[in-house]
């Protein structure tokens, strides 16, 4: 991509994990790349602000920081999220809400922020990071997987209501991906988890990241409310 096509790219949650190989994969594609952390500072090479999504006053000042410093936010990765498994009986209402909150309502907030920049300039991507626990269910995950559904509707009503400026908004649903917390599964539970995954592996961070870039390229610009998954078939015909 030449500098002149180069646009200003930002990754919430950019500093590991799926969202630094997306954060990366722009940079490699030639974009202006900044990524959101909660303290542990960004990788080297691309400019990093600290911000919890949770909180308005830090997304506000975080887009003003990318702002400033690269330009006007034209791609957005709603990446930033957390767990809190539990099975449902044990789960407090705090646990659900701050699941919700850091998850969902976390990328509501930066899609707003994100919202009145596109508009001025009549185009823009969002891409949200789902997940297949979103489509079909997982046992101890009734928060997260409630937060990762919501990114559905929340991206298809964007979609509609922002699709006569050119902008679009996606989702992406990753399935069993190895990362550091895959890692951590016993030897009994990676064997359970790829016996129902039809191409018999984990999906790798650079894939989803693929798929990000394919979302936000000029490629995919009649591509809009769509749910991609990139899970193995795992969610096939969800």
């Amino acid at each position: 991509m030449s500098a002149s096509a180069a646009r200003t790219v930002l990754v919430t949650g950019g500093n590991r994990g799926i969202g630094l190989a997306i954060a990366r994969a722009f940079e490699a594609n030639g974009d202006r790349v900044a990524v959101t952390h909660r303290g542990s500072g960004a990788p080297h090479g691309i400019f990093g602000v600290c911000c919890d999504v949770t909180s308005t006053a830090e997304v506000d000042a975080a887009f003003a920081s990318v702002e400033k410093e690269l330009g006007p936010v034209e791609v957005l990765v709603a990446n930033a999220g957390i767990t809190e498994d539990t099975l449902l009986l044990r789960m407090s209402e705090e646990s659900f809400q701050r699941v919700l909150d850091a998850n969902l309502t976390g990328a509501y907030r930066v899609a707003k922020r994100a919202t009145s920049g596109m508009l001025r300039a009549r185009r823009g991507r969002m891409v949200f990071i789902s997940s297949v626990v979103a489509l079909v269910g997982s046992p101890g995950q009734a928060n997260y997987a409630s937060s990762k559904a919501g990114l559905i509707g929340l991206a298809r009503s964007i979609a509609r209501e922002l699709g006569g400026r050119s902008i679009t908004a996606n989702v992406i649903a990753p399935g069993f991906i190895d990362t550091a917390m895959t890692a951590d599964l016993t030897a009994a539970r990676k064997a359970e988890v790829l016996a129902n995954v039809p191409l018999g592996r984990y999906g790798s961070a650079d894939e989803v990241a693929a798929a990000a870039v394919f979302l936000a390229s000029p490629a995919a610009g009649y591509v809009t409310g769509a749910v991609l998954p990139v899970d193995g078939g795992i969610g096939m015909g969800i």
